[in-house]
């Protein structure tokens, strides 16, 4: 087994995060921003903290490193979840550019921590391309995948790959549905989560057709995720280890399915750190290095 970054489903080992302390802050930051972020509610921040105590216990389950990320003004509520504002590759983090206006200051906030923990980056995204991480997913070492959306534009993949193809890395675009509409967070992500080299969770309603085809004959088998545990997160589905992974609690047939493929399935209660700010267990940490 070897070290990598680029991988969604290896045995985590270093990973970066941000307590709910450091990115709510207190009840007053909270109470001015979340109508403006799409929060489905103000979360509580005591009730926060316990839950994201939990969400750690269970990311250390197999001896993985955590890097905190500090508190820092320029950001907002949003910024505990950590994964959209970097990507992770063997030769350094390539910084986001974010597509949601009001993230705009994480890819540079996150940068100061980086390089404090002398983690090098490769590059960053300039505008006017706009990549957010929940777009970007690796397959396996070799192939990565990108959702083009309101938070993702054709330049900013261009972009992503200059970065990755020099490594001999084949960059799969998935043209991802309206959803929503550009106010709504709709990632790849949201619908496609790696479990294992051949195995991930997907909720095949808003896949686009042709990344779906191309999962399946790339050999990829799928835990489908039911309508009724769409809403509730079943499909952000975030491995420790190959088939062994973390899901907000709440989604029990997600849960019967992953089971009986293979999966060791731990959950944490998310209703503050996941469910109202949209964020699951994989925007949640930003995996930096795996065994794979």
């Amino acid at each position: 087994m070897k070290t990598s970054c680029h991988s969604e489903y290896g045995q985590l080992k270093r990973v970066l995060v941000k307590r709910p302390q450091q990115a709510f802050i207190n009840p007053e930051r909270i109470n001015a921003q979340w109508k403006e972020l799409n929060f489905l509610a103000a979360p509580d921040l005591k009730l926060a903290e316990a839950q994201f105590e939990q969400f750690e216990s269970l990311l250390t389950l197999r001896g993985a490193t955590l890097e905190y990320l500090p508190q820092d003004d320029s950001v907002t509520l949003d910024s505990m979840y950590c994964r959209d504002a970097a990507i992770a590759t063997d030769r350094g983090m390539i910084l986001c550019s974010m597509g949601k206006p009001a993230r705009k200051p994480e890819p540079m906030a996150e940068r100061k921590a980086l390089e404090s923990a002398a983690i090098p980056i490769l590059g960053v995204i300039e505008l006017p391309g706009t990549l957010e991480g929940g777009d970007v997913a690796w397959l396996d070492e070799k192939n990565l995948a990108v959702g083009h959306t309101y938070r993702t534009n054709w330049e900013g993949i261009r972009q992503l790959k200059h970065w990755v193809e020099p490594m001999g890395v084949h960059v799969w675009v998935a043209e991802m549905p309206h959803y929503k509409g550009p106010a709504d967070v709709f990632h790849l992500m949201s619908v496609f989560s790696p479990v294992d080299k051949n195995l991930a969770v997907v909720y095949s309603p808003l896949m686009p057709i042709s990344f779906r085809k191309g999962l399946l004959e790339h050999g990829i088998e799928f835990v489908e995720v039911p309508d009724e545990e769409w809403e509730s997160m079943g499909c952000n589905v975030l491995a420790i280890a190959p088939r062994e992974v973390i899901i907000v609690k709440g989604n029990p047939v997600t849960r019967q399915r992953l089971e009986a493929a293979g999966c060791q399935v731990h959950e944490y209660e998310g209703s503050e750190i996941s469910l109202k700010g949209g964020g699951g267990p994989t925007c949640l940490t930003r995996p930096i290095e795996r065994l794979i």
